[in-house]
């Protein structure tokens, strides 16, 4: 049986209880330090809906967790089904564990929005997936604790350390990262790691006709303070990745500005025994390892696309070119299956560079959250070759966007919305357990506006929660006062 909870209070103490499924319109429920729950079933916390599940409290689902409402969770939440589960509507959380006891390839915790994680991320049993567009980002001292082969995060994950410095030595970033800054001071590192999704250019590298791929890995290193001498760099990853890279073999280290960028060889090839690779790195970006005997030279010296209103902007170029016919634009609303959006001449043999463009007109033709492309390159003799895919994201362009910066923060913080509405918003702060200190309501433009928020200097050092509603869209952040 689900139950429905409409305009009430609910409070869980110090006690372990069981529900068969939850939908809360309207309610405010509350678990107690010490509580215990387990929702058999999915959970619904409707737009009107609070759930609020302080440090020391349980939250155990075997179904879905959907929030479209306030959602205060720096307790533990553990998604402990049988098939894949799904967290929906993002939000930030203390702990969250994944223990689902599926079928391999079914035992997923199906993250497609941002979630913020404070405290950890336990990977007991079963696999994390992200969207391609999609990022858990782990803050201040969080770790993920777990990974595996069979149970480790696929998708996007991204930690940030505040401080990397002489007196740090040499730091983990606990999702295959090692760092030493060998006494530089790099300040904030974060490091966004993308793997497990078998997107070219995205997850792995490749060449232009991907028939040479590395590991279905890649690191994204960015320092506040570029090093001006070699840092040390370990990489790590799990079996699960190998991408028919040998770890027997020796392997070549990669950097690109992206993961669709040309690649550029670090160092010489050396042994990654054990799944592991260490080298000295003159300059950061985004790294992944390959076989020696499969390098990842791409002949595109970009390829790109980007949101104009409701078209989008398809740019790349080529730094030379041999009996090239031309290029076929492909897009897809799944990645798998490609349709032709139309030709562009190539420059047949030329060593000169070349920049080509095409728009892709009326995106909303699409009904799809994400948009991929790729380039179909022709050559005069029927040589065919595809490009690394480009992944445009719909569903949030669409609707809200909300970004604090810089957060952490120390003094002040400015908000930038960007909305396709024009009207009025409502802009809250509350503490850790939902209690509110501030509100102001603030006038829209369609696009992008910024609001710097002074009533942010007035807070006390803590964690604490930012929440935008216009109409009926809402999003939320985390806030940190140093």
């Amino acid at each position: 049986m689900k139950h429905a909870y409409f305009g009430v209070i609910i409070w869980f103490g110090t006690l372990t209880a069981s529900a068969q499924g939850l939908t809360n319109s309207g309610a405010t429920i509350t678990l107690g330090s010490g509580a215990s729950v387990q929702v058999e079933g999915a959970f619904l916390n409707t737009s009107s809906g609070t759930l609020m599940a302080p440090d020391g409290s349980l939250l155990q689902l075997t179904g879905n967790l959907t929030n479209q409402g306030t959602l205060t969770l720096p307790g533990k939440l553990v998604f402990n089904g049988q098939a894949d589960q799904t967290l929906r509507g993002g939000g930030s959380f203390g702990t969250i564990e994944v223990n689902n006891t599926g079928a391999p390839g079914a035992n997923r915790l199906l993250v497609p929005d941002d979630i913020s994680i404070s405290t950890q991320l336990l990977l007991t049993q079963g696999l994390l997936r992200t969207d391609p567009a999609a990022i858990v980002s782990l803050l201040g001292s969080a770790e993920v604790v777990g990974e595996a082969a069979g149970k480790y995060v696929q998708g996007n994950l991204r930690i940030r350390r505040a401080a990397v410095n002489a007196g740090t030595g040499a730091v983990s970033f606990s999702h295959g990262v090692v760092l030493n800054p060998n006494g530089q001071d790099l300040g904030a590192v974060t490091i966004t790691r993308t793997a497990g999704l078998q997107l070219a250019g995205v997850s792995y590298g490749t060449n232009l006709g991907s028939t040479r791929q590395g590991l279905d890995r890649v690191w994204q290193v960015v320092a506040e303070q570029p090093p001006a001498a070699p840092v040390t760099l370990t990489l790590s990853w799990v079996a699960d990745d190998d991408h028919g890279v040998s770890s027997t073999a020796p392997v070549q280290l990669w950097r690109a500005e992206t993961a669709a960028a040309p690649w550029n060889s670090v160092g010489a090839p050396a042994s990654a025994s054990g799944r592991s690779f260490t080298a000295s790195v003159a300059q950061l970006g985004t790294f992944t390892l390959s076989s020696a005997s499969q390098p990842l030279p791409v002949e595109l010296l970009h390829f790109s696309v980007q949101r104009q209103g409701t078209d989008a902007l398809v740019r790349w170029a080529t730094a030379s070119e041999q009996d090239n016919a031309y290029f076929e634009l492909e897009s897809s609303i799944d990645g798998q299956a490609f349709q032709s959006l139309g030709r562009v001449a190539g420059q047949g043999s030329s060593s000169q560079a070349h920049a080509y463009q095409w728009v892709d007109q009326n995106l909303a033709r699409y009904a799809a959250e994400h948009i991929y492309y790729r380039l179909h390159q022709v050559d005069h003799d029927g040589t065919e070759t595809y490009s690394p895919v480009q992944v445009l994201q719909m569903s949030l362009a669409e609707g809200l966007q909300v970004q604090a910066w810089p957060n952490p923060y120390q003094q002040q913080f400015s908000l930038t919305v960007q909305t396709q509405l024009a009207g009025p918003a409502q802009v809250q702060i509350t503490d850790a357990v939902g209690r509110l200190l501030s509100e102001r309501q603030v006038q829209l433009p369609v696009g992008t506006s910024t609001l710097p928020l002074e009533e942010a200097a007035r807070l006390t050092p803590g964690v604490y929660l930012l929440r935008v509603q216009q109409a009926e869209q809402q999003r939320m952040l985390k806030l940190v006062r140093e």
